[in-house]
């Protein structure tokens, strides 16, 4: 009897105004203008305004696996927001936020200096002279819809910019927007 191959598992970095999907829609781009490979499905999504991590995979308990909040798979995000939050504001999102869907799960948040090497975002984000932006990471265990954005509005400071930085053990590094790499691995860790 053959052996099955194993998983791919692919890393992209998707870029702002791309849909994670491979069909486009309206003014947003699928992934089909830049993954060719047949056969791999998202696992997990992210909102055409936001950038960074997508896993695509061949394999649906993967790809379950990746994207149900069960697994309670870490998922880090860079978010620019508008504003200095304070340790106040940081406590609120580390213990849960209401939301109109109910309360978040704690999540860790502390703020950080701008990710360096970061690329530029076309179109750029709209800057205010009299407001000044930061740099928060936030690692959430769930995925509601807009999750991260309404948490940093809850507290008080809108979400400018989101990029996912890693899910689980997977990470962008050094990646380019539009850009993916294999994982050898395949599989969770």
């Amino acid at each position: 009897m053959p052996v099955a191959p194993p998983p791919r598992l692919l890393v992209f970095n998707k870029p702002y105004g791309v849909l994670s999907q491979f069909t486009p829609e309206g003014r947003w781009r699928g992934l089909k203008d830049f993954i060719t490979i047949p056969d791999v499905y998202v696992a997990g999504r992210l909102d055409a305004d936001s950038e960074g991590l997508l896993l695509l995979t061949d394999d649906g308990k993967l790809q379950a696996h990746i994207s149900d909040p069960r697994f309670k798979m870490d998922k880090t995000y860079w978010v620019q927001v508008e504003g200095m939050p304070d340790e106040a504001a940081l406590q609120a999102l580390r213990d849960g936020v209401m939301l109109n869907d109910g309360i978040t799960r704690p999540a860790g948040a502390r703020r950080i200096a701008p990710p360096p090497a970061l690329w530029p975002r076309d179109p750029p984000v709209r800057v205010r002279q009299a407001i000044p932006t930061s740099w928060v990471e936030l690692v959430i265990r769930e995925g509601r819809n807009r999750q991260v954005r309404r948490m940093t509005a809850a507290v008080g400071f809108p979400t400018l910019r989101l990029i996912r930085a890693a899910i689980g053990r997977w990470q962008l590094d050094d990646l380019a927007p539009g850009a993916w790499r294999e994982d050898p691995a395949g599989g969770p860790a």
